[in-house]
């Protein structure tokens, strides 16, 4: 059920007009659940068991972590007797066991079905073939999404976060229609919240919701899907295209990774506000970062936060000196790659990030000992140069991203320079396909980082929103144009594969 399509249009009204015809709780999450499983259903049928008892697992071992150790929970220390103490301290080791019990159950879930199955492809193919032959033995939609979710919920309640009794409640947040495939990673105590304080909906909500649609629509159907047109002719015909196509195809990515993503997220938040949800921000306009740490905190947001949170501080975080806090962000990084896919472009695209990272730390040390460096990067000329150099970073990093088989990324990182394209190439390509030339389509890129410009100074510097009723007039104009530009056949959202 594609997020851009009448079927979806019809599925959110469906379930809308139900969700705010009743008036209990329960019948709201019983709602919102039997709707998500008929949601994730129309994408992988055969994996809702496998999810719903990794659900009931995860719920049941949040119980057991948060069970109190004594009833007198205000006992001051001295106080306790040795039994109590005892009882205490073997408690304590029972939760860290239970807490690493659910967490390798999670891990081990996510890398069976994102490493294991490619092992099991290439050295016993055989084998696969034959298993397959009854069952698509594929990774599940979102499996990544779901179990960094769920080890968050565990992390949380053992630092003290109070576990629900309610499965239903649980269930509901978990399987989450609008978020479920791609994110945002949401805390379970946020959305629980929000389920039992429920927002009323008001015009202002309802036009935001709506607004946030179709903005996600355009950014989808219109831009990200045009562009991906290209990345996949030029990326698919590395041995015919020339430097500058590369170069074309590599910016062009970059882009069509954000628009894709931000849009996708746009909908589910979209989607959530009409239920009266507010789900957290995944983007902040990160091609405009001038830091490879400030990236990061712009750039999937809440990916970023679940890898400072529950990995980076427990290692450690910058507390213990400037080399150690390089080998952690070094270590979150390549984990961050291997969370992407099972390819080793991804692990490459990791380690790059983490060098990116560390490189950043040291410039920032070496920058405190010299007010003059710090100023520099302060000034204009500074600050245009840092961004330069960050955007460079990561939009060449993609290339990794996009062709994760070394062998495929390596030839564009040879053919960046001096090579020139097939005669053929640029006919078929930009004749044929796409009825455009290199330099208009250079020039389309040019104009998109100029509108995304204008709305960053709109947003973010001027600080500037529209009101409801201009929300509202823009929104069907948003669905005709996806409706009339949008090329055919829409391309699968990139992330899906993650």
């Amino acid at each position: 059920m594609n997020f851009i399509s009448i079927l979806y249009g019809l599925f959110l009204l469906s379930v809308l007009g139900i969700y705010w015809s009743v008036t209990q709780q329960k019948l709201r999450l019983w709602t919102l659940l039997i709707a998500s499983l008929v949601f994730y259903a129309s994408f992988q049928v055969h994996y809702i068991p496998l999810l719903l008892a990794l659900v009931f697992i995860n719920f049941r071992l949040g119980q057991e972590l948060g069970k109190k150790t004594t009833s007198e929970p205000q006992t001051l220390d001295w106080e306790l007797s040795n039994e109590e103490w005892q009882f205490a301290i073997d408690w304590n080791r029972r939760r860290l066991k239970l807490l690493w019990l659910g967490i390798v159950l999670n891990i081990f879930l996510l890398l069976g079905f994102k490493y294991l199955l490619p092992l099991l492809r290439f050295f016993l193919p055989s084998l696969v073939t034959s298993f397959t032959d009854s069952f698509t033995l594929i990774a599940p939609l979102g499996i990544s999404f779901f179990t960094f979710e769920c080890i968050a919920y565990l992390v949380d309640v053992y630092r003290g976060a109070p576990p629900t009794q309610e499965f239903l409640l649980f269930a509901t947040y978990k399987f989450f229609f609008a978020k479920l495939i791609s994110g945002p990673i949401t805390r379970f105590h946020n959305l629980a919240n929000q389920f039992k304080n429920l927002r009323v909906l008001t015009p202002d909500i309802v036009a935001e919701g709506l607004w946030l649609i179709a903005r996600g629509a355009v950014k989808k159907g219109i831009f990200a899907d045009h562009l991906g047109v290209f990345v996949d002719l030029c990326f698919g015909n590395l041995q015919r295209a020339g430097s500058t196509d590369l170069w074309l195809a590599t910016f062009a990515y970059g882009f069509q990774l954000y628009l894709d993503f931000s849009g996708y997220v746009d909908i589910a938040r979209g989607s959530a506000l009409l239920f009266g949800l507010v789900l957290p921000e995944n983007f902040d306009f990160p091609y405009f970062s001038t830091s490879i740490a400030d990236f990061w905190r712009r750039w999937h947001i809440t990916l970023g936060d679940w890898l400072r949170n529950y990995l980076y501080f427990p290692l450690g975080g910058s507390r213990q000196g400037l080399d150690r806090t390089c080998l952690n962000l070094m270590i979150v990084m390549l984990i961050a790659g291997i969370w992407h896919g099972a390819a080793l472009g991804f692990v490459v695209w990791g380690v790059y990030h983490g060098i990116a990272l560390a490189v950043h730390r040291f410039t920032d040390a070496i920058s405190d000992r010299f007010e003059d460096l710090e100023n520099f990067w302060q000034q204009p000329l500074g600050i245009v140069l840092a961004w330069l150099l960050t955007q460079f970073m990561v939009f060449t990093s993609w290339i990794w991203f996009r062709l994760p088989n070394l062998e495929d990324s390596s030839l564009v990182f040879q053919r960046l320079w001096g090579f020139s394209a097939d005669e053929q190439f640029a006919q078929k390509v930009y004749i044929h396909a796409l009825s455009t030339s290199q330099y208009q389509l250079a020039m389309s890129l040019i104009i998109l980082t100029v509108v995304m410009a204008g709305a960053y100074i709109f947003n973010r510097i001027l600080k500037l929103q529209f009101n409801w009723p201009v929300k509202l007039v823009f929104v069907p104009l948003c669905f005709y144009s996806v409706w009339l530009l949008a090329p055919e056949g829409s391309l699968p959202y990139i992330y899906f594969d993650f």
